[in-house]
């Protein structure tokens, strides 16, 4: 495309509209509507545009587009902080945007390059990933995702305790991509266009009613809750600390600070009968419990002296140091006690903070003389906040930059916080309040994603409290003295399962696309790449290769016996992933949760195969007549006298037909066969005038033809997934188990002999083999919905998508699982 052409001007006029839309989207409040659109008018675009090229390009002037109308005040923020000015600064920025924005330009060119191969499912499958994966790998400045613009609407924001923000900013852009596509094709049929707006919908009443479920259970968790924790914030005002030590002096400067806390904490105390207080980022300017000076020791005792004097504990911010460096830290100070420790801030700032080893130097510093040189911390803690009517309640504290980190708020939330407690400075936002509220929004994902509610205060705003849901349930405006009162219930949440899993999206969606490159790699290597009427031929059987098949011949009564076994035993298996997945504690014991799957899985698994297996037959077409034939009987039907095949539209307990006969009743029994397109294809080749008896039978028999044109692997066989396979997890962790216990590879048999030794190898790997089960239903799920919505929407490479669907599948079983378990075991 020539962008200086009328349809490049047109094309440009599209990525600024984009923009404009995601900048009125980044405002708030009921604009977050917007989002499910804002992407639309540049991925119309993207799909005009034939080269990778050109679609890197675009992707190169959207980030620029959208740092200048999202983050334009960040450039005229940094101009003004530093000094170089506000034009300079914004500049910067704009230069800049495609590294601070790299997520939009691998977005274009991923989205592109899987287009070109796979059709539109899969490129906005891949363009999704794209984003999420990059963010992942290159983590945001100020942690922005364009999914934290759904913040306002507290239903749609739940699911970020399954997924994150970044499961929402994939749900939002698949959701543009849908709208993009259905516009596209707006004059083609009317289903064409109709089935992707269907998909849009369905993803957001998901969301809805994941979000109506989680708010009403934490309403029911906040039914058990004791007593709430009482914090007093105290946002001072008190800022811009250089210029004070001018005019006032280093000295004086702490004790203005500290006199001012002190009386707005008494206050909190004696009028609000607060549990604890808690003090700002870098309130304390210099080192606690280090003193570099007399007056310094004075100022440290006297802190302490004043929280044994109002008998709550405090934590404020200050720094620490040792033998490597300074810190900017969080101090723990409890009544009597003194000092129970420091938390030291984990995530810093770029340069105000700190320089990267590999570019900082002693020149450098000449250059750059505001920059910091502080040293980051080693992670998430926990410290007990013990208060005075004899509560001891786990905190996790976090300062500024770290409540963008997902995974330090996870790790706190796995060493058992209930509560966090932030503490930032975010004055230099102090003529720019929409940096503070985007701080706040992006702090406020934190306590979605853990279920933990937060304390969260500011020298000079935004000072907040911050719900389980994500609320922000009482909070101070920007540039004023202000006491505020937080006041919080606390539970110890259930995991959630970002906890369980991490941030998992951007993980998940870098390993799709590195199996979508092999996959492409490997079949560009053999030769064998999928062309358009791949489905076609995979939907359209060759009928003069003989008919025959293994078939299931089932009356009604036996084929609803079978059916509904099968179907108790899919229930029994959600219902157990569920409660898994969600922690209940009634299944923390193993040998529970094998009972339950031998009873809820196994046994009516079992059944319903026996069944099966006793009306097995063989299916074949011979001189004219559909022969079925079991052990001991033969079961001839005139393929003249069959006139329609009914497929089951419900595969329970598989796939299968019904057959009607010419007199139009249906033969008195069901038929049970994987591939009723072979079956009819067969029949009319033989002489036979029938067709399927209606379209959601002619879609049924595509599907399971589809299923049936994806070879099967030897590695796919039950066998070796379910009894082989687990042992490879099982073997390494009862090994360490038997090391931890008993002190050696066959501790237990030493000590207890050998039944007691191979009994408990036999609950390592059944529960193993459970989890495997477990997990092998999930992927079949995700591959199985993903292929139907392939086809639904009408895509003609549904078999290009199933084929790397059950790759992908494949790799995350075999390879996912024994990495996932050496990473923990290292």
């Amino acid at each position: 495309m020539k962008w200086f052409s009328r349809p490049g001007w047109q094309a440009l006029a599209s990525l600024v509209l984009s923009a404009v839309l995601l900048g009125l989207y980044s405002h708030g409040g009921y604009s977050y509507l917007i989002g499910f659109v804002a992407l639309v008018p540049w991925m119309l675009v993207l799909d005009k545009i034939p080269s990778v090229a050109g679609a890197a390009r675009s992707g190169l002037l959207m980030s620029i587009f959208f740092v200048a109308a999202v983050f334009g005040w960040f450039g005229i923020a940094i101009g003004t902080y530093t000094g170089i000015g506000s034009v300079t600064g914004l500049l910067v920025v704009l230069i800049a945007a495609p590294v601070l924005q790299l997520q939009i330009f691998s977005f274009a060119v991923i989205r592109q390059l899987a287009g070109k191969r796979y059709g539109p499912l899969v490129r906005a499958l891949a363009g999704a990933s794209a984003w999420v994966a990059t963010e992942w790998l290159v983590p945001k400045l100020l942690g922005d995702t364009i999914g934290q613009g759904l913040h306002p609407s507290q239903m749609l924001r739940q699911i970020a305790d399954v997924g994150g923000a970044a499961g929402l900013t994939f749900l939002l852009i698949l959701i543009n991509e849908c709208l993009a596509f259905a516009i596209t094709h707006r004059r083609e049929k009317k289903r064409v266009w109709l089935r992707p707006l269907m998909l849009a919908a369905g993803v957001l009443i998901m969301m809805a009613g994941y979000g109506a479920f989680r708010i009403s259970s934490l309403a029911s968790e906040q039914q058990t809750a004791g007593k709430p924790l009482r914090v007093g914030m105290v946002q001072s005002n008190i800022v811009d600390y250089e210029r004070l030590r001018r005019e006032m002096g280093a000295y004086e400067v702490v004790r203005h600070v500290l006199d001012t806390h002190y009386a707005m904490s008494r206050e909190a105390v004696e009028r609000d009968r607060v549990d604890a207080l808690l003090w700002s980022e870098t309130v304390y300017p210099t080192t606690y419990g280090h003193p570099k000076s007399e007056g310094g020791a004075e100022l440290d005792k006297e802190i302490r002296d004043f929280v044994t004097a109002v008998k709550v504990p405090l934590v404020f911010g200050t720094y620490d140091s040792d033998a490597i460096g300074e810190y900017n830290a969080a101090a723990f100070v409890e009544p009597v006690a003194g000092t129970l420790g420091f938390y030291r801030k984990t995530d810093l700032f770029l340069y105000t903070e700190y320089l990267p080893s590999w570019f900082d130097s002693a020149g450098i510093r000449r250059w750059l003389p505001g920059a910091g040189n502080w040293k980051p911390g080693d992670g998430a803690r926990v410290f007990p906040l013990r208060l005075a009517d004899g509560r001891e309640i786990p905190v996790m504290p976090m300062i500024c930059l770290d409540d963008v980190d997902s995974k330090l708020g996870i790790d706190g939330a796995r060493l058992g916080a209930q509560v966090i407690l932030g503490m930032s400075n975010d004055s230099w936002f102090t003529k720019f309040p929409v940096g503070a509220k985007l701080h706040q929004t992006v702090a406020a994902f934190r306590s979605i994603e853990t279920r933990l509610p937060q304390i969260r205060v500011t020298a000079n705003g935004i000072s907040s409290v911050i719900d389980a849901s994500g609320t922000i349930v009482a909070h101070t405006a920007m540039g004023e003295r202000k006491l505020l009162v937080g006041e919080v219930s606390v539970v110890e949440p259930r995991p959630t399962l970002m906890v369980v899993w991490g941030d998992w999206i951007g993980r998940v969606g870098l390993v799709f696309l590195f199996l979508l490159a092999v996959v492409a790699i490997f079949d560009g290597l053999r030769g064998r790449g999928l062309t358009r009427n791949a489905l076609a031929s995979a939907v359209t059987p060759t009928p003069e290769e003989n008919f025959h098949a293994d078939a299931v011949v089932l009356s009604p009564f036996w084929r609803i016996a079978a059916g509904m076994l099968r179907l108790f035993s899919y229930a029994g298996l959600l219902w157990i992933g569920l409660r898994t997945l969600f922690g209940d504690s009634e299944q923390t014991n193993t040998l529970v949760q094998i009972r339950m799957f031998a009873a809820l899985v196994l046994t009516p698994e079992l059944a319903a195969w026996a069944i099966m297996r006793a009306f097995a037959a063989s299916a074949r077409i011979e001189n004219g007549m559909f022969v079925l034939e079991q052990r001991e009987r033969r079961i001839e039907i005139p393929v003249k006298e069959i006139t329609a095949l009914e497929v089951w539209r419900f595969p329970l307990p598989r796939t299968g037909v019904c057959l009607r006969l010419a007199s139009g009743k249906r033969w008195s029994n069901a038929i049970a066969v994987s591939d009723p397109a072979a079956l009819l294809a067969s029949l009319v080749f033989a002489g036979g005038q029938l067709a399927y008896a209606d379209p959601m039978s002619a879609s049924a028999a595509n599907y399971a033809r589809l299923r049936q044109a994806i070879p099967r692997w030897r590695i796919d066989h039950a066998f070796l997934k379910f009894v082989l396979f687990p042992l490879v997890p099982a073997v390494p962790a009862f090994r360490l188990h038997q090391h931890i216990a008993f002190g050696g590879t066959f501790g237990e048999y030493y000590t207890f002999g050998l039944k007691a030794y191979l009994i408990a190898f036999a609950i390592w790997w059944a529960s193993w083999a459970m989890g495997m089960v477990l997990f092998a239903a999930f992927l079949r799920i995700v591959i199985d919905t993903v292929t139907v919505l392939s086809m639904a929407l009408g895509n003609e490479r549904s078999i290009a998508v199933r084929q790397v669907l059950e790759h992908l599948g494949r790799a995350f079983f075999y390879l996912g699982v024994p990495a996932w378990l050496l990473i923990h075991l290292v």
